[in-house]
């Protein structure tokens, strides 16, 4: 396996490719049209009734939870009422499923917003939740890739896919012009809201405007709240309401930080868990092991969401299942439960001792955000048919995936740059 040597993939845990073919570099999202995702719903809605619309919604270039806010609004109805299946990009074109309760098709029909469009496909009898659909397709344009030997370069990485690729949470997870919300996770959980809240509002990132930058910076040295709040655009909610609160009751910064949404909160403590698989996977494969190749002591996760462990004596039937597509080796992501396996993987244990992360921490970091921080295993690899188009510099990749896996993912694989090529 090749090794990163991108700063930003290895802080965020995700230091190897799979293959050791040379990159296609270019760059990924020339425009959100370069950049395609179709949800695959777990079924047919047309069939069933309730009191939820069941919607499809096509948005360009809308961060999802935005363009609910706007849909609620020209609805006049309150946001909780929209729920979805899965999280999309913005800077894409993306098809997925909404419900949205108690207003009729013809109030959806009247919704007029630039780049979204809503049709109404079924009913029922609940909200769409998390997780509860099949898979996303994909179809991408990677510009401007290294021409040389450019055909037979993405047919290598191509097949590599088709076998396993490391099963990285990718930069989407962590922020991606500010990728530091595992941090703040991190700080949560060990109860430093200052620093947290210090993190948020006052670490400038190189992206961003010059400006911002400059408030931000100043707020971390000062600590002022009433100039950073003078100084910040209004559009930058999340920090003005800190600052906000800040503002009213100075040094209480576990009250600034539960001013953000708790969605929001809880995707800083996800976020953290989802930068402690990337390390463990990372870890393991810096240790010789391979993302196919059992090895006694390994936890297994069968398609029906079953575990089981390898041992030495049941080797040889693990590598035929895993062979077969039937199950995946797995790392647990740990949680607030003592009795979680993860203490059993010598990988994820060190990590949490290294970083003195305890069951304890989770438990006080489920309290203060309201979420409950369960542990969840997660397969190592992944695997996917891609459908590759060369045209003299530009690839197109069709490709689908699981929920919860990456298409960055699979394109770091091809492309080999930096990782803001991709975003």
């Amino acid at each position: 396996m090749k090794e990163s040597t991108f700063p930003l993939e290895r802080e965020l845990g995700m230091q190897y490719y799979a293959s050791d073919a040379a990159g296609i570099e270019g760059k990924l999202r020339s425009s959100p049209e370069d950049f395609r995702v179709d949800e695959i719903p777990t079924k047919d809605w047309s069939t069933t009734s309730g009191n939820y619309l069941i919607c499809k919604l096509t948005k360009t270039n809308w961060e999802l939870q935005h363009a609910v806010k706007e849909i609620a609004r020209r609805l006049n109805v309150s946001h909780r009422r929209i729920g979805w299946a899965g999280t999309k990009d913005k800077n894409a074109v993306t098809t997925q499923l909404i419900s949205i309760y108690d207003v009729t098709p013809e109030e959806v029909a009247a919704v007029r917003l630039k780049d979204i469009q809503l049709e109404v496909v079924g009913c029922a009898n609940e909200q769409l939740s998390l997780g509860a659909l099949q898979g996303n397709r994909f179809d991408l344009r990677i510009r401007d890739a290294e021409p040389k030997d450019l055909e037979k370069r993405v047919m290598e990485i191509s097949a590599v896919a088709l076998g396993a690729l490391p099963n990285y949470y990718g930069l989407q997870r962590f922020g991606v012009i500010r990728p530091l919300t595992h941090r703040i996770g991190e700080y949560i959980l060990h109860a430093d809201y200052e620093k947290a809240v210090v993190t948020y509002v006052g670490e400038a990132f190189p992206h961003e405007r010059d400006d911002i930058k400059m408030v931000r910076k100043a707020y971390a040295d000062s600590r002022d709240a009433k100039e950073a709040l003078h100084n910040l655009p209004r559009t930058m909610s999340f920090e003005r309401a800190m600052l906000h609160h800040l503002y009213n009751y100075p040094d209480d910064y576990s009250g600034a930080l539960q001013q953000l949404p708790p969605k929001l909160l809880s995707m800083f403590v996800s976020a953290f868990q989802s930068y402690l698989f990337n390390r463990a996977l990372s870890r393991r494969i810096k240790d010789g092991n391979t993302l196919t190749d059992p090895i006694p002591g390994d936890r297994l996760l069968f398609n029906n969401g079953r575990t089981d462990g390898a041992t030495a004596q049941n080797i040889p039937a693990v590598t035929l299942h895993i062979a077969r597509n039937r199950c995946h080796i797995a790392l647990f992501m740990p949680g607030k439960d003592p009795s979680d396996a993860a203490t059993r993987n010598d990988a994820m244990s060190g990590i949490l001792t290294d970083m003195n992360i305890t069951p304890v921490d989770f438990q006080r970091a489920s309290a203060f955000v309201r979420t409950k921080f369960d542990g969840a295993w997660r397969p190592i690899a992944l695997s996917t048919a891609i459908d590759a188009e060369v045209t003299e510099n530009s690839v197109r990749l069709r490709f689908s995936l699981p929920p919860g896996h990456y298409a960055t993912t699979v394109c770091r694989e091809f492309m080999k740059t930096d990782p803001l090529q991709m975003v």
